[in-house]
């Protein structure tokens, strides 16, 4: 659709009931439409009036698992109202063009797709890689130039880069294949770029959630093909909001904190004769601890334990979802999160001790939330977000109470939202 033609619907309101659809939260919708509008002029200012299309992929919030998709364990995730946006045309020539609002320019040349060390921890280096990963899988692809902009808390444990990785699969999937490059697969290649053109060892649990969308259950007993599971719920009914607070610690220079997770767990694996937890026999953990913390040290063996004891609990979760049991379910959140300050040991770094951004949080929501919810370190952690699930009726005084921690908009009332990475407009 032409650009000056898309503006002129969304002033018109004429993409109401499909903003609605996406963002499902009817107090955002002004907000989201204006956001839009002015992506589309920050394209046309940056490529001129023409033939556009907007595609959109969200944020996560890890719900169940919390650090056990790299040790192939199991995970409950939600794409979250929370989005990366990016109005966009086909190029011309086999370069891919994108400016993400506040950054420079990037300019990908797809006739060079060979890993770059240079390009190692940057957003041209992800895009390189998706383009590689999906050529490689036998997909069409080619060049574009888009505007990108997004709302998903950077470098807060929302999944930013996975987000990033999946709007660019799903552009190259509706530019050059119809849209015919699964959700799956897309999240697969994300994490492959992630890993080896953007050098962050990662799971696939970030970029699943974003790109298959809704809340999910997720096995990766065998990554090649992970078994998901959408679970139906709607927190609505149970009168409970997810909140997510930006606790204002940045995830930047924790590559190594985040990385020795895995290689921690690895340890304990390779003791037993194996790659992965996943394939150790809990049993059989549990019988030789003295001898895995003689070999591999105590925090292996803790992180370990926690792993066996979540993925546990993920299928708890989401039975007690499934049957109905609410109170159920957020026992067995606020037990992940203790697993996770206890024995992962991922709530602050250790080379900066005085600055504890996400256990004060969750001093805080302890302290407040004694029956009207629960709390829990979010996503990677060591800086970032926490999570909560709130009564409804108390979400105003949580709200108010941890953005007098943080500063005003730090917590975020957010929705599940039912899509992953999406053709929104063509």
């Amino acid at each position: 659709m032409n650009t000056k033609v898309l503006i002129e619907e969304l002033k018109s309101q004429g993409f109401q009931e499909r903003l609605q659809e996406i963002y499902v939260d009817d107090g955002i919708i002004t907000y989201q439409t204006e956001r839009y509008q002015r992506a589309i002029e920050k394209f046309e200012e940056l490529y001129g009036e023409q033939e556009a299309e907007i595609y959109s992929a969200p944020g996560r919030s890890e719900v169940g698992g919390n650090h056990t998709d790299h040790q192939h364990g199991e995970v409950l995730a939600a794409s979250i109202n929370l989005d990366a946006i990016a109005v966009v045309s086909k190029a011309q020539d086999n370069t891919i063009r994108l400016l993400s609002d506040g950054y420079p320019m990037i300019t990908v040349d797809l006739s060079d797709l060979q890993m770059r060390k240079g390009e190692e921890g940057t957003s041209a280096g992800l895009i390189r890689g998706m383009a590689y990963g999906l050529e490689k899988n036998g997909h069409k692809i080619g060049g574009f130039q888009a505007f990108v902009t997004s709302d998903v808390l950077n470098g807060a444990g929302m999944s930013s880069s996975a987000a990033f990785e999946v709007l660019v699969g799903t552009i190259l999937s509706g530019l050059y294949n119809d849209m015919g490059i699964s959700p799956v697969e897309i999240a697969q290649v994300a994490q492959y770029s992630e890993n080896v053109y953007f050098g962050k060892p990662c799971g696939l649990m970030d970029q699943m959630a974003c790109s298959v969308g809704g809340l999910i259950h997720i096995d990766f007993a065998d990554p090649g093909k992970p078994m998901v599971e959408k679970v139906d719920v709607d927190f609505s009914a149970y009168r409970h909001s997810l909140c997510i607070t930006d606790t204002k610690g940045s995830h930047a220079d924790l590559t190594d904190d985040y990385a020795l997770i895995p290689q921690e767990m690895k340890k304990v694996a390779e003791f037993f004769g194996k790659e992965f937890l996943r394939e150790v026999e809990p049993e059989e953990f549990y019988q030789n601890i003295s001898k895995v913390r003689a070999k591999c040290g105590d925090r292996p063996v803790l992180r370990a334990l926690h792993f066996f004891e979540e993925d546990k609990r993920v299928e708890q979760e989401v039975a007690a979802l499934q049957t109905g049991d609410f109170q159920g379910f957020l026992d067995n959140v606020q037990a992940s999160g203790n697993s996770s300050f206890k024995y992962l040991q991922n709530t602050y770094t250790n080379k900066d001790v005085q600055n504890q951004s996400v256990p004060i949080g969750l001093a805080v929501s302890d302290s407040i939330l004694q029956g009207h919810g629960t709390s829990r370190v979010h996503g990677g952690g060591f800086a970032g977000t926490i999570q909560a699930f709130v009564a409804d009726d108390f979400v105003e005084t949580y709200r108010e109470t941890l953005d007098g921690v943080y500063g005003d908009g730090s917590c975020h009332v957010l929705k599940v939202r039912p899509f992953g990475g999406i053709q929104v407009i063509i």
